[in-house]
């Protein structure tokens, strides 16, 4: 996992092709004893968060009280159901992701957005700490206009705090549409369930993100 990555993202003509076809996912989510690809129950809420490698980005959720179902994949790149090889190549364009469905009545959006940034340090670009590559970047990706909003905004919130704590570097996470969330083969399913005691690359900056925040910034 930590060899040299390209630092650069492809474009859709450099791509992989990929392929037609879903390729072999599990069917249980075995921390929530859940369907992996269940659908979000009415009046939850849903959304696509990259913030390093998958494995300890989806255990950072699962264990968030009002989170209801987890599940890692490749989004936010070209190439159509892509292969964990694939997208280590970087020549899919995608990043690594955790699909979190949460209850907004037990856990806010702006809550859910707090747990990501201050999981991972979101100014890194392509890598987080010793995992270099262009599926390591940052990125939330919504599934509305109105998350989106909230999201621009609290990026600019948590770089102000970034500011005050001394820190002048950039935050370089990518907010955009949620669009093809590739479910990743089985091994990588709830992997640190399955393995506890294996590799887990997630810190943060240590700076608190503050809640409250507004659209002004979007």
């Amino acid at each position: 996992m930590f060899t040299k990555k390209p630092n650069s993202l492809p474009d859709a003509e450099t791509a992989l092709p990929g392929r037609p076809d879903p390729i072999i996912t599990s069917s249980l989510n075995i921390v929530f004893n859940r369907e992996l690809r269940a659908p979000p129950p009415p009046g939850f809420s849903e959304v696509w968060l990259a913030l390093g490698c998958f494995w300890g980005a989806e255990r950072r959720f699962w264990q968030t009280q009002g989170v209801w179902l987890t599940a890692v994949g490749y989004v936010a790149g070209y190439t159509p159901n892509p292969t964990y090889r694939e997208v280590c190549s970087g020549l899919t364009g995608h990043t690594e992701a955790v699909r979190v469905v949460f209850d907004p009545s037990v856990i806010s959006f702006d809550e859910i957005l707090k747990v990501f940034w201050e999981a991972h340090d979101p100014t890194q670009g392509m890598r987080q700490g010793n995992d270099v590559g262009t599926q390591y970047r940052s990125g939330i990706y919504t599934l509305s206009p109105e998350d989106g909003a909230r999201a621009r905004a609290s990026r600019a919130d948590y770089q102000s705090a970034l500011a005050n704590a001394g820190l002048v570097a950039e935050i370089t996470t990518e907010i955009a549409p949620a669009r093809n969330f590739y479910y990743a083969e089985p091994d990588h399913q709830q992997y640190l369930e399955k393995n506890p005691g294996g590799y887990c690359g997630l810190s943060g900056t240590g700076v608190s993100c503050p809640m409250g925040i507004g659209v002004s910034g979007g």
